[in-house]
């Protein structure tokens, strides 16, 4: 990483919100859902789907998990009222997973059902490596009821592999992304290269056993050795996706979407947006720094 872009990072935490709020904004939908409801129709309108998020992760106490729950039925509702092409994606850390695992599985039960209603899907997001195990179960526990539940998984762990063979011994969807928490070489690959072999490495491994995939990355190279990959595998639309974050590489989502992919975007939103932007900082260090110039520079 560029030394001048990590003095940046490191001093981004520091700064007054209102500043870090000029990055959130390229990378949020807004505060209230009615302007993911906006965000997403205007996706739409472009031919991508997308993915709504109520911003948030790591609860403290039960009453919080509830209004989580709540929250991502609100979603679900806005969802089917307005009419969008988009689905539900879920942090279980939000639903109390670190507190109590069953009041975690009732209250994202209770989320999955509402989805099944209005003919809905629901992604389990992937968090840090403290909860990999856990989260796995949820989704495990959920999909013997459930069809509509899919789950995320992390290239740069090295324990992907035996998790994608194991939860394709029966029908799985998941999402596969690099993975952005800071984890220990001992379970994660840290090198580029290293994660990018293990990427191509999995969505090979996912499409083979059938299940649903969506190619979650900004990376050029992936996208295009993705591309190569199902094209040579004659694979349909029913199949796999691109996956990509809202306000990243606009250019390139809408390339995809002209070469007749199928596109969704992940739509965060909520007042919970400070946490989540210092993460995007730190994954994009590159943007992080245009956007910290910008602010001085004129």
């Amino acid at each position: 990483m560029n030394p001048i872009n990590t003095m940046l990072i490191k001093s981004i935490e520091f700064m007054p919100r209102k500043f870090v709020r000029v990055f959130a904004n390229r990378y949020i939908a807004g505060d209230r859902i009615e302007e993911a409801v906006k965000k997403v129709r205007d996706l739409n309108s472009k031919n991508i789907i997308a993915t709504m998020d109520v911003l948030g992760e790591s609860i403290k106490d039960k009453n919080e998990a509830v209004i989580s729950k709540n929250e991502s039925l609100e979603v679900l509702e806005a969802i089917k009222n307005n009419n969008l092409n988009s689905n539900l994606s879920v942090k279980l850390t939000m639903l109390g997973l670190t507190i109590d695992y069953d009041l975690c599985l009732g209250l994202f039960t209770e989320i999955l059902e509402k989805a099944k209603e209005y003919n809905n899907f629901v992604r389990i997001d992937m968090e840090d490596s403290s909860v990999t195990d856990l989260t796995i179960k949820i989704y495990e526990e959920t999909r013997k009821k459930f069809d509509n539940v899919g789950l995320v998984l992390q290239a740069y762990l090295r324990r992907t592999e035996k998790d994608v063979i194991k939860l394709t011994e029966e029908k799985s969807n998941f999402r596969l992304c690099k993975g952005i928490y800071v984890e220990p070489e001992n379970i994660a690959f840290k090198r580029r290269d290293e994660i990018r072999t293990n990427y191509l490495k999995l969505i090979r491994l996912m499409l083979e056993r059938k299940a649903y995939t969506a190619i979650a990355t900004h990376d050029d190279y992936l996208i295009e050795e993705c591309q190569k990959i199902v094209n040579e595998n004659n694979l349909t639309g029913s199949e796999f996706e691109f996956q990509m974050l809202l306000g990243v590489r606009e250019s390139l989502r809408d390339k995809i979407v002209r070469d007749g992919y199928k596109t969704r975007i992940y739509v965060p939103f909520g007042m919970r947006w400070y946490e989540y932007s210092i993460r995007r900082f730190k994954e994009n260090p590159n943007v992080a720094a245009q956007v910290v110039k910008s602010l001085f520079v004129r």
